[in-house]
């Protein structure tokens, strides 16, 4: 275990599994320690063992999956407080660097080194932390069902064409879905959708990660035809579109009435019959690109 004040967690296997030696150069010349996964679950070690040695710079190279295990690591030592993160996109769809302002390997060293630090919230869902969504419904169900060949040949394509299968046979959720200041919904979901990074009406795209508090849309099952086709490319449903339930809440209950529920946590997969979420403001330090925005506009 090499020890210093900037380290990276990398992934090799991540994505085309063909960044490994490039970014190890890129970052050691910037000062950065590089310790490579192994395996399923090396993420959260290894952010635990870079806490404990004091790093106060850790870069996270590779998917998403791999960003939440760091993130576990550090919820799970109390050290969430302790670091500034950074991450350099090297997966399939890398959700969190793209609503970071993130867009390239390349950018996301540069901004590993440099980059402006903001203070952003943690989502908490069953006790587990998360930066960019928690979904359940068709879309958690086909984050399931893409397999990595599928992946590999489509990127985040294949969670599209897998989407679309999967909303025709979807049988819906039944939830009961209560927010902390008591707002209450009911019934037959085709998904419900819950951002903290991530925008899921209107415009879609980043969804303020400043202002301690979700972004929560259940669309209802009845209106899975054309409705989901439409807008399962775009993840977004418009604000005011007719069976979308959408509300901003720092807290939420989900509790599925006809047994457990799927639901997938920046792509880790779990089942629950009722799950809590809530919001830590501003619990993390979090390196961004220019493209990110402290106060975007919902449109």
């Amino acid at each position: 275990m090499q020890v210093g004040s900037r380290r990276c967690i990398l992934n090799p296997v991540s994505g085309t599994g063909e960044h490994g030696d490039y970014v190890s150069r890129l970052l050691r010349a910037r000062g950065f320690a590089v310790d490579r996964t192994e395996g399923a679950g090396d993420g959260i070690e290894l952010a635990r063992d870079a806490a404990d040695a004091g790093v106060s710079e850790l870069a996270v190279c590779g998917g998403d999956g791999t960003v939440n295990e760091v993130l576990r690591g550090l919820a799970a030592s109390d050290h969430l407080g302790d670091v500034t993160l950074s991450v350099v996109p090297a997966g399939t769809a890398n959700l969190l660097a793209r609503m970071i302002g993130v867009e390239t390997t390349e950018q996301g060293v540069e901004v590993a080194d440099t980059g402006d630090v903001r203070t952003v919230d943690v989502g908490m869902a069953g006790g587990e932390p998360f930066l960019v969504s928690c979904i359940a419904g068709f879309p958690a169900e086909a984050s399931v069902a893409a397999s990595s060949d599928l992946k590999e040949r489509f990127g985040t394509l294949a969670f599209v064409i897998t989407g679309l299968g999967e909303a025709v046979e979807f049988d819906g959720l039944n939830i009961h879905l209560e927010t902390g200041d008591g707002q209450v919904w009911e019934g037959e979901a085709l998904c419900l959708l819950v951002g903290n990074a991530r925008r899921f009406v209107g415009s879609g795209g980043q969804a303020d990660m400043e202002d301690g508090l979700f972004d929560v849309a259940v669309v209802e099952q009845k209106f899975a035809g054309s409705l989901v086709a439409e807008a399962i490319s775009h993840r977004v449903f418009g604000r005011e579109t007719d069976g979308v339930f959408h509300v901003q809440a720092d807290s939420l209950s989900v509790t599925g009435q006809d047994g457990p529920i799927t639901f997938s946590r920046d792509g880790e997969v779990g089942e629950y019959e009722r799950l809590d979420l809530s919001i830590r403001p501003r619990a993390l330090d979090l390196r961004v690109g220019s493209g990110y925005e402290p106060r975007p506009h919902p449109e």
